[in-house]
C-alpha cells in the first residue's frame, strides 16, 4: 500500500509518497498452518507473508493450556520483531488455548499490533450452512478438550448442537504420508463412525485442525453424501480480507510486493521438503530458534 503525504520545505508543498513494510505474520506448530497460507496466497496475493512453523516442539495438540500459550506468545513476540504487526495463529490448538489470553493479557492495546487466530470465522458461518443444526467437529485432543468451537457457537450460533471427535492419528498419519493405505484409510473411518454415532443428524462436519484438509477427499468419502466437510482455509482467508477492509489503518501499514518466507524452529531443509505435502510446490526455509522456557 502506498500513501501520501504533504511536507512543506521553504514554502513549497511536496508530495512524499511512502509504502508500508509490514508483513503477515502466520503462526503454526508446524506444517498444517500452509494449508491456511495457501489460500492467503490465492484470495490476498499482493500481500507480503511470513511464515514460523515451531516443529521442533510440535505437535501442540497434547500439551497444556499453560504451555501452549507460553510457546506460541515466544512465537507472537518473535514475528512481532520481524516486523509483523498482524499475526495469525494458523493452529486450532494454538487458537482455543492460548489466544484469548494473548488479545486480553499479553498485548499491548495502545499500539496497532493484532494477533487473530482460525476458531472464529469457521464458527461464524458454519451456522449457515447446517439445515439440521446438527453439526460434527473433527479436531485434535488439545481442541477438543478445549471445547473452543463449542463456547463460540454458543455465542454465534446457540441453536446448533455439537458434538466432537479427537482424532490424535491423523495427524501423524498425514506428514508420514500413510493416510491413503488400508490402515490410514481405516483410522479416519474409524473416527467417522465414532462422532456419526454420537449424533446421527450431524450434516456438517468442521475440519478443526489445519492439517485435515490434505485428506478431505477421504474424509468425504468415508461419510453419507448429505454430510459436508468443511475446511477452514478460503473461510479464514475471506475473514482476514474482509478484516483489512474493515481495519484501514492497519492494511495501510502492509507492504504488497506478494513474497512470502519461511522459517521453522527445525531442520530447515526438512521443512523444506515436507512443505511440498502442503504447498504442492518447493519452498526454501531457514532456521529460526525461539526462547524455551520448558
Amino acid at each position: 500500500m502506498y500513501r501520501l503525504y504533504a511536507s512543506e520545505i521553504n514554502n513549497t508543498v511536496y508530495l512524499i509518497v511512502q509504502q508500508g513494510n509490514k508483513k503477515i505474520g502466520v503462526f503454526d506448530s508446524g506444517y498444517g498452518g500452509l494449508t491456511i497460507l495457501a489460500e492467503f496466497q490465492r484470495i490476498l496475493p499482493e500481500y507480503d507473508y511470513i511464515y514460523l512453523g515451531d516443529n521442533a516442539r510440535a505437535p501442540y495438540g497434547d500439551k497444556s493450556f499453560e504451555v501452549v500459550h507460553q510457546h506460541t506468545l515466544q512465537a507472537v513476540k518473535k514475528l512481532f520483531s520481524m516486523d509483523c504487526d498482524l499475526v495469525i495463529l494458523a493452529c486450532n490448538t494454538a487458537s482455543a488455548k492460548a489466544l484469548r489470553t494473548i488479545q486480553q493479557n499479553d498485548l499491548d492495546l495502545t499500539d496497532k499490533k493484532r494477533v487473530l487466530g482460525v476458531i472464529r470465522p469457521s464458527v461464524e458461518i458454519v451456522g449457515q450452512l447446517s439445515a439440521s443444526k446438527h453439526i460434527g467437529i473433527l479436531g485434535t485432543v488439545g481442541t477438543v478438550r478445549s471445547e473452543s468451537y463449542v463456547i463460540e457457537l454458543s455465542k454465534y450460533a446457540p441453536e446448533i448442537i455439537v458434538s466432537q471427535e479427537a482424532c490424535p492419528l491423523w495427524v501423524p498419519l498425514i506428514e508420514s504420508g500413510d493416510f491413503n493405505n488400508a490402515v490410514g484409510r481405516a483410522i479416519v473411518q474409524k473416527n467417522i463412525d465414532a462422532i456419526l454415532q454420537k449424533d446421527a443428524a450431524i450434516d456438517v462436519l468442521v475440519l478443526a485442525c489445519t492439517h485435515y484438509p490434505l485428506i478431505q477427499d477421504i474424509i468425504e468419502e468415508s461419510v453419507p453424501k448429505h454430510i459436508k466437510v468443511l475446511s477452514q482455509g478460503s473461510i479464514v482467508a475471506e475473514s482476514l480480507k474482509s478484516y483489512l477492509e474493515r481495519h484501514s489503518e492497519l492494511k495501510d501499514e502492509l507492504s504488497k510486493t506478494g513474497t512470502s518466507s519461511y522459517y521453522t524452529t527445525e531442520d530447515p531443509d526438512n521443512f523444506g521438503g515436507n512443505a511440498s505435502l502442503f504447498l504442492g510446490k518447493k519452498i526454501h526455509a531457514k532456521h529460526l530458534a525461539l526462547e524455551v522456557d520448558f
